[in-house]
């Protein structure tokens, strides 16, 4: 009996390693929305679990709210709000959240993140910023100025693309902003010549990192696109990379 015991311990043991070895980490992507709908938000799902798959993490995906509870968000290194809009979060969801942060889990968000919950202000420092408004779907000319962080390193120095471009307010002056936009190649631009596209921050024990490129269907077939989301759930998931 204790050969066998020890024979099933063993076992166990193994299945763990082998769980661990295939999934170095979870995300959440939730992209439930109450205002305008993407159409690129199933497209954005399928190429984060193609990148989950290609990586080594494992991916949930849900556009239900009640799945916001600590004890459920604590399972994931990083819950991912990609393209949610409006207001998708009651208010016993949003303390679930606020403890899940400061915990030390962590927040990434895609594209319209930065359209969602106007009337919690805790969320709008989280994310580092609240969307204002956006000219048409022009090509722009982004400038790549901090290539240290995972999320940038493989891109160019000048990175033109065409995406839907979007002003802010309220910008959270403790980002560490590491793409800007040159309003002078697009029409449209409120922001002037400090004008982020893309920061991370630490965040009262968690992390956040946010994109807004990711409008477009395109963007989820683009290499540099998808190597740069992969770099901020990496960061968001507090996963260090070689």
């Amino acid at each position: 009996m204790k050969k066998l015991t020890t024979f099933l311990a063993f076992l166990l043991l193994v299945a763990a390693i082998s769980a661990n070895a295939k999934h170095k980490y979870r995300v959440l992507v939730f992209s439930k929305t109450k205002g305008f709908r993407h159409d690129c938000i199933p497209t954005a799902r399928q190429a984060i679990m193609q990148l989950g798959a290609a990586n080594n993490f494992a991916v949930d995906t849900t556009e239900d709210a009640s799945v916001f509870t600590y004890d459920n968000l604590k399972k994931y290194d990083a819950v991912i709000f990609s393209c949610t809009t409006g207001d998708v979060l009651d208010s016993a969801q949003q303390e679930a959240f606020i403890k899940y942060i400061h915990k030390g889990g962590g927040f990434m968000g895609i594209h319209a993140a930065t359209d969602t919950e106007y009337d919690w202000p805790w969320f709008g420092k989280l994310s580092g910023a609240y969307f204002t408004s956006h000219p048409k779907q022009q090509v722009a000319t982004l400038k790549v100025v901090d290539k240290s962080h995972i999320s940038t390193k493989h891109l160019p120095d000048d990175w033109t693309r065409k995406d839907e471009w979007y002003n802010f307010r309220d910008i959270n002056p403790d980002i560490h902003v590491l793409i800007k936009i040159d309003e002078s190649t697009y029409e449209g631009g409120k922001n002037g010549d400090n004008h982020p596209m893309c920061w991370y921050h630490e965040f009262e024990g968690g992390r956040s990192f946010y994109t807004e490129m990711g409008h477009t269907k395109e963007s989820y077939a683009d290499p540099l696109y998808l190597q740069h989301l992969l770099g901020g759930i990496q960061y968001a998931a507090n996963i260090k990379v070689k």
